[in-house]
């Protein structure tokens, strides 16, 4: 007997699918060149450089805006020519607790929900969007992230999504994205599956965010690694990812290897084990976030000390060069001290 998912997918129909707890009425399978409309402050220009470009960098973007008399755009990305593929686990009704959600970020141009991860989805009640002409040669600031915080914007306006449940995902070039997005928005994603591709934070290519975002993202955000035992070099960026996190205070972290297996797509075991990870809740350890913290807070105090000193001294470009590092290093969590001493 062909599966009611089976049957879903190789017609391309849906069911009109109504749970007699929940009068929301759900569309149900697969859905390719999806047209979406609902727009997020999130996802405007202004927002995107503020989380996700360091102080000093963001401070010269609108500087470089000003002095070519515009400003940034509000949002980058125009929802009536984009296109998106959502899938919906195809059950006999909603969820009580509201779906999951992962918004997939992948490494080619075209919008498609793998396959191989359709069972998995079903099993855990959760719903899978990603976007169309978002992979590796698409610009990352201007159209990856913002489609992304689109996708899940949308897809929690149609459906009953738990909002402690959304989650950030991609693959190769797709998961680095992804990695910057849960970095950036841990009000919004929760969790970040990273399949094969991965770089350490804290520094100029994937800065801190503004402080009370990165606080939140070392309390809330788990990260689960997933990468083929013959991908050397993922393998190798996804330790110096790790070491990176826990450098920084984040401990929530899952590794999940995939034997026999090179640079791909996580297949549907990896993908099944990766999701257990991902939606697992884990004891927290605030006494050692705690100890981390202040070490952290110590580090920036003394080098922002440093700064003062070699203005005091008369020593401008010394302290410049000092606090370009600073910005580098510590991103958000040096703000605003940072710009105010970038303003002598």
């Amino acid at each position: 007997m062909v599966s009611r998912c089976a049957l879903l997918l190789s017609t391309g129909l849906t069911a009109m699918l109504t749970s007699p707890a929940n009068t929301q009425t759900v569309t149900a399978g697969l859905k390719n060149g999806v047209v979406f409309t609902e727009y997020s402050a999130l996802s405007t220009s202004t927002e995107l450089v503020r989380r996700l470009f360091s102080p000093l960098s963001a401070l010269r973007v609108n500087q470089e805006a000003a002095r070519a008399g515009t400003t940034l755009r509000g949002q980058p990305i125009d929802l009536a020519s984009e296109r998106f593929s959502i899938y919906v686990p195809a059950h006999p009704y909603a969820p009580l607790h509201g779906y999951s959600l992962l918004v997939f970020v992948p490494p080619w141009s075209r919008a498609e929900v793998p396959s191989q991860w359709i069972p998995a989805l079903d099993r855990h009640d959760m719903i899978l969007v990603t976007a169309a002409n978002s992979g590796n040669d698409a610009n990352t600031v201007d159209r990856r992230e913002p489609l992304a915080l689109l996708a899940a914007q949308n897809a929690q306006a149609q459906y009953s999504v738990d909002p402690q449940q959304v989650y950030i995902g991609g693959f190769s070039g797709g998961s680095r994205v992804a990695l910057r997005l849960a970095l950036g928005y841990p009000d919004v994603f929760h969790g970040a599956l990273l399949n094969a591709g991965s770089d350490p934070i804290g520094n100029a290519d994937v800065p801190l965010p503004p402080a009370e975002l990165f606080r939140r993202f070392q309390e809330s955000m788990r990260l689960v690694y997933v990468t083929g035992e013959r991908d050397d070099a993922h393998l190798i960026d996804d330790m110096h990812s790790r070491q990176s996190l826990e450098k920084w205070c984040v401990f929530d972290v899952v590794t999940e290897t995939e034997p026999r297996k090179g640079h791909e797509l996580a297949d549907a075991s990896a993908f099944s084990r990766s999701l257990d990870a991902l939606l697992k809740r884990v004891e927290a350890h605030p006494h050692k976030l705690v100890d981390c913290r202040a070490r952290i807070d110590e580090e920036l105090t003394t080098q922002l000390k440093q700064v003062e000193d070699s203005f005091a001294r008369g020593e401008p470009s010394t302290a410049k060069r000092l606090l370009g590092k600073i910005d580098a290093r510590y991103g958000g969590l040096a703000a605003p001290r940072s710009v105010e001493l970038a303003a002598q």
